[in-house]
């Protein structure tokens, strides 16, 4: 897609490149504890997801709340800068609205709602896009997201907590947290990598701007 914003919906699908990821990450996650796959309704989402979800043999709930956040009327634009200041802007002033998008307000909003409808789930992995799950997490998340912490494609973050309280184990594959840190280990692979307890945990899976992800 030429690296532009592409991010309403439905949305174009996964290219060869972008279906290979799904598969990998289908097979990086095949042994995880996960009992749910929630995905984005935007195709490339639900392209991605879906896999993963019948590989383990779990439901897959598509919503809307999780959906990327939309550009507006930059939409399909080649210069992301003003959509990213934007964005950064929302953990300090929510009301700013991207022109004729939505503003964080609503987004923090629509995204909660979407997450709260997990409680019931011990372990669920969440297919979202780059810039709804790096914003979500670094307004719900319990560290500051330096601005060089990016998502590429199927890269995870895996948080363990509850909606309001969340705790950012690990980010595309890095601990987030001392190996000294106050937890009780699960004994499955996702404590093995975070050494914490993983209840009520979101694996986000982030999807950057490979085989037509945003």
């Amino acid at each position: 897609m030429g690296h532009r914003l592409d991010t309403g919906f439905p949305g174009a699908e996964l290219d060869e490149v972008g279906r290979g990821q799904a598969a990998d990450l289908a097979e990086k996650l095949a042994r995880e504890p996960i009992d749910v796959v929630m995905t984005s309704d935007i195709l490339r989402a639900r392209q991605t997801g879906e896999p993963l979800a019948a590989t383990l043999g779990v439901p897959v709930i598509t919503h809307p709340g999780v959906r990327e956040i939309y550009a507006g009327d930059w939409e399909m634009d080649t210069n992301w800068w003003d959509y990213i200041r934007v964005i950064q802007s929302w953990q300090t002033d929510p009301s700013i609205r991207i022109p004729n998008g939505e503003n964080g307000v609503e987004f923090f909003h629509r995204f909660d709602e979407a997450i709260s409808e997990l409680e019931d789930d011990e372990y669920a992995a969440v297919v979202s896009h780059g810039g709804a799950l790096r914003t979500w997490l670094a307004s719900r998340g319990d560290i500051g997201i330096p601005d060089n912490w990016i998502l590429g494609n199927t890269d995870c973050v895996v948080a363990e907590g509850r909606p309001g309280a969340w705790k950012i184990l690990s980010w595309a594959g890095i601990p987030c947290r001392p190996a000294d840190s106050p937890c009780q280990p699960a004994g499955d692979r996702i404590s093995e990598l975070t050494g914490c307890d993983t209840r009520t945990v979101p694996v986000a899976v982030g999807m950057d701007d490979q085989g037509g992800n945003t």
